[in-house]
């Protein structure tokens, strides 16, 4: 009897260790899908389908990954916002021209649209630390154009594209004029519990309440709760909830985001309080009746003066 007790807790442990092991080997396939199943890697079309123009755009990454874009234009010299579009997860840009295509006669912007590496026709293979590079390429590229305004370039991402332009605005406060995030999520820490409930207690963010052993080994956090706390200009888009994410991700961030405004309101309170106290001190000390009080007191030494 207590073999096959001990057979069996060896067993069932072995095949949990062995169930870790192979979610943290292949880990970047559960985070990453570049191809949406029954679909290839290559575009199913172009923007020249929905006649839009557009220009084919090639960058080169910091690490030195091949990556292209679509750079849409509403009209050759149309000189509105920049909006940098990083999309959600599965499939690639091609499947969300529809959505720019509405963007693009509603706002009367550009677009820009990049694949990731490993997504699309850009080279490589997908990971948090490479897709970073490849947003920050993508914005300096845009930076560096002169056909655009580049004051007003903003980031929009959705759902992974939402943690990917947190970063990027993050990195770059000075380059962003604004940062729009539609369906993310607080961490795929969080993720992990919610596509694969088990792991709630390995893995976990700020919305779980695990043990959170096996953090250490997510190769590809994206805690976008972490950096909206730093305070990120942003703008809410709660337009759908995908069955995905939970909301409540989504509230936790907005939460933060507001925690940080009512602070910033609260600091600029405190310097209008302390400004007008000054300017009503000031005026006081220009009152008549200490005006007179000071012609008073030079009259009193003028007479003090004369008697000694």
């Amino acid at each position: 009897m207590v073999w096959y007790v001990s057979a069996l807790v060896y067993g069932v442990g072995g095949l949990v260790v062995t169930g870790i092991a192979l979610l943290v080997a292949f880990q970047e396939k559960l985070v990453y899908v570049p191809v949406l199943p029954g679909l290839t890697k290559s575009y199913a079309f172009t923007p020249a389908r929905l006649r839009l123009n557009y220009e084919d755009v090639w960058l080169t990454s910091s690490d030195g990954v091949r990556l292209h874009a679509w750079f849409i234009k509403l009209f050759p010299h149309c000189q509105g916002p920049t909006i940098l579009f990083f999309q959600e997860n599965a499939g690639n840009i091609a499947h969300r021209l529809e959505m720019m295509r509405i963007m693009l006669q509603q706002l009367q912007c550009n677009v820009f649209m990049l694949s990731y590496r490993g997504y699309g026709a850009s080279d490589g293979f997908p990971s948090q630390h490479g897709i970073t590079k490849d947003a920050q390429a993508a914005l300096d590229h845009l930076c560096q154009r002169s056909d655009i305004d580049t004051s007003r370039i903003v980031v929009f991402g959705r759902s992974l594209g939402g943690a990917v332009g947190a970063v990027l605005t993050k990195n770059n406060p000075d380059k962003v004029a604004a940062l729009i995030l539609e369906n993310t999520f607080t961490s795929i820490l969080d993720m992990a519990g919610v596509l694969l409930p088990f792991l709630k207690w390995f893995i976990g963010g700020s919305c779980t309440n695990g043990p959170k052993l096996l953090n250490f080994l997510v190769r590809s956090p994206w805690s976008t709760i972490d950096v909206v706390g730093q305070g990120c200009k942003m703008k809410w888009c709660p337009r759908h909830i995908c069955r995905c994410f939970m909301p409540r991700h989504l509230l936790v961030i907005i939460s933060v985001s507001l925690w940080n405004f009512l602070l910033a309101c609260i600091w600029i309170l405190g310097w209008l309080v302390v400004i007008t106290t000054g300017e009503q001190f000031s005026s006081s000390l220009d009152s008549p009746l200490l005006n007179k009080r000071k012609t008073d007191h030079q009259k009193l030494k003028i007479i003090l003066g004369r008697s000694d």
